[in-house]
């Protein structure tokens, strides 16, 4: 039977060869850098661990959770060069270039930053595990999106789920974060009203 490069008995020429040219990571530990809310981190990791397991188990950043692990969830939601990301989808070692934002960033000095203020006054959180990626998702979301409506509030943070199902607090609380005019911490850090 001919194979892809024969064709009724004739030799095709084979296809031409692709070079390639790319940086190869064993599994040994590789130094990288990490810019973490605003500081440059230096740290060791395998090539195969995720920005999660770096934030959590090298940096001590644990408002991040790791739960589903399939990026499905939310809980490990941080900011990407100000874009939403699922931390246990992305490799460290592809995370170097970008800025990296987690929920410690938000609040100054232990006070709460307004967006949190907002989920404690709405009640909008019950066990608390996914609120950090929730925190995280809405403060990416009300950059772009900075009064909105319920349904935009379905919508815009349908990638973060709740076993407690506490969806209507958070409704209210990014509702609230509309309507006021302080902006949150991150939002003031990074230029945009939150």
């Amino acid at each position: 039977m001919p194979n892809r490069h024969q064709q009724r008995g004739k030799q095709m020429p084979e296809p031409p060869k692709a070079e390639v040219y790319m940086m190869a990571f064993g599994p040994s530990p590789v130094s990288i850098q990490l810019n973490v809310n605003g500081q440059v981190q230096s740290v060791n990791c395998e090539p195969c661990r995720t920005l999660l397991q770096v934030l959590r188990e090298k940096l001590g950043l644990t408002g991040a959770k790791q739960v589903c692990d399939r990026a499905t969830c939310g809980a490990c939601t941080v900011l990407v060069n100000g874009k939403r990301v699922y931390s246990c989808s992305i490799l460290a070692i592809d995370a170097q270039d970008a800025n990296i934002e987690t929920v410690e960033s938000l609040g100054q000095d232990g006070t709460l930053d307004t967006l949190q203020q907002a989920f404690v006054a709405a009640d909008a959180s019950q066990c608390g595990y996914c609120t950090p990626g929730f925190i995280m998702s809405a403060t990416a979301f009300l950059t772009d999106n900075p009064s909105p409506t319920r349904e935009d509030i379905r919508k815009g943070m349908c990638g973060n789920l709740c076993r407690c199902g506490t969806y209507a607090g958070i409704e209210e609380a990014l509702l609230s974060m509309g309507k006021t005019p302080k902006p949150s911490t991150l939002a003031m850090k990074r230029g945009k009203r939150g």
